[in-house]
């Protein structure tokens, strides 16, 4: 077996590992980096990028159909999924080569294969050409995770599918189960609903989104059923059977009995961490109960040189985090005195309207124990939104009411996703209202929804009507 020595081996080339190999590189160590299968991981290729490029299409075919409402008729849209999932493709293609280039440009050593623990420090990497034995001073896991399966709807790509299957679809199907009105259930229903299919989301809690802020929740179920997409809350999947129309699932809403006909079911209930054929045992490493793989702020495990970032370390599963994470490790390698430390990590939903959140929600800034100040402000007065033809939303701002800061940010609205990055800022930076209130923002853009719900909270909003609130101190 060959044998290779490095100061820093990394495990994994998705969002998390790939920035740890350039930031490595950065700072004069140069990675080998471990990849099984192309670089960008999850979020590239199968997650965030091209789940994106689907649901921006989906929205220019929806808002085609609907152009009349600006004068503009359009006739005969067509949907070609083939050329669609190609387009996605290149995208996903010219991002996964950046990468590699960035990569190498920064000094770090690509291997593509399959790694596995031999002892703390050694790791052995099946490659095509064989098997290659590294010894590695500092090693970083970034597996990732991979879509929950559910017994009695196994994945076979073709009837029952995954986020990934999803995304390489090449005709639209007529009638689509969703199972899971988490994030992933309701960006890709959404998507394909407007692309053709009838789409029916089947949710076991009591609302989409379970976790959010229940206005949002609402907000986003009135807009499906707008969109002819049947929501099914309290309901539990049992399994499904071949019709002579297609797939009968069978499911209990309620502890009542009922089934639906469909012709894919797609299972969106969550991700899971990824080690498997790691021989995690053989490096001493131990997962949780919930099989994640703990780490301290320096994203140590218990293992001295031994680091882990990502969605193997614990939620929120999030392609920015692991990002960050990857930063931090490889400064930590480096030497240099870095933490997680990160007071909000924002959350985005593309649906339509999108969801953003940072920081605390109304709910959990109550159940803290914390004196707050709510504000809120309707997409439906600001002026943007209106010439966007986009009004469904509002900005929620919670603020401390002793002391002025602000606290979190709910967003549910036309690119909430770009307006989010203002409000983790604010927070990050301990900002308080006046900081918000008194930033001039530019006119007409939909980040005044922000400044208009800080300055509701406080009962001074200029273009909405405010609620008689108590003055904040």
């Amino acid at each position: 077996m060959e044998t290779r020595s490095t100061q820093a081996l990394i495990i994994g080339g998705g969002v998390g590992g790939y920035v740890a190999a350039i930031r490595l590189g950065q700072l004069k160590i140069k990675p080998i980096l471990v990849e099984k299968g192309v670089l960008g991981g999850t979020c590239l290729n199968v997650g965030c990028i091209p789940s994106k490029a689907v649901i921006t299409a989906a929205k220019l075919a929806d808002k085609a159909r609907h152009a009349e409402a600006f004068g503009i008729k359009v006739s005969g849209v067509e949907v070609d999924m083939p050329r669609l999932i190609g387009w996605k493709d290149e995208i996903v293609k010219k991002l996964t080569g950046g990468v590699a280039t960035l990569v190498k440009g920064n000094g770090a050593e690509i291997l593509s294969g399959r790694a596995s623990f031999r002892s703390a420090h050694d790791v052995e990497v099946l490659t095509e050409k064989g098997p290659v034995s590294i010894q590695a001073d500092n090693i970083i896991i970034a597996t990732g995770s991979v879509p929950i399966e559910i017994g009695p709807f196994p994945r076979d790509g073709n009837r029952v599918l995954d986020s990934a299957d999803a995304l390489a679809l090449q005709t639209v199907p007529a009638r689509l189960l969703v199972i899971g009105g988490g994030y992933i259930g309701l960006e890709l229903g959404t998507a394909l609903a407007k692309l053709g299919s009838k789409v029916t989301i089947v949710e076991a809690m009591d609302q989409v989104l379970p976790g959010f802020d229940p206005e949002v929740a609402k907000l986003l179920e009135r807009k499906l059923k707008k969109l002819g997409v049947e929501v099914v809350t309290r309901a539990k999947a049992k399994g499904f059977s071949e019709g002579p129309d297609g797939l009968i699932v069978g499911m209990e809403v309620d502890g009542t009995a009922r089934t639906v006909q469909c012709d894919k079911i797609l299972v969106t209930v969550g991700r899971r961490p990824f080690t498997s054929g790691l021989a995690l045992d053989a490096a001493g490493l131990k997962l949780d109960d919930r099989g994640f793989l703990p780490v301290n702020d320096k994203m140590q495990t218990a293992v001295p040189g031994i680091y882990a970032i990502g969605d193997v370390v614990g939620n929120p599963m999030l392609a920015h985090k692991a990002s960050r994470e990857g930063e931090i490790a490889a400064e930590v390698i480096a030497g240099r005195a870095a933490a997680f430390d990160a007071r909000v990590i924002p959350s985005v939903v593309f649906t339509d309207p999108e969801v953003a959140t940072a920081g605390l929600s109304e709910e959990q800034a109550r159940a803290a124990g914390r004196n707050i100040a709510v504000g809120k402000f309707p997409f439906a007065a600001l002026g943007r939104a209106l010439t966007n033809q986009e009004t469904d939303g509002f900005c929620k701002a919670v603020l401390d009411r002793d002391t002025g800061e602000i606290l979190g940010v709910t967003i549910v609205g036309a690119n909430a996703s770009d307006t989010i990055a203002e409000a983790a800022l604010a927070i990050e930076m301990g900002a308080l209202y006046e900081d918000v209130a008194l930033t001039i923002h530019a006119h007409p853009t939909l980040p005044e929804a922000l400044k208009e719900a800080v300055m509701a909270a406080r009962g001074e909003a200029v273009h909405v009507l405010n609620a008689p609130l108590p003055t904040l101190r």
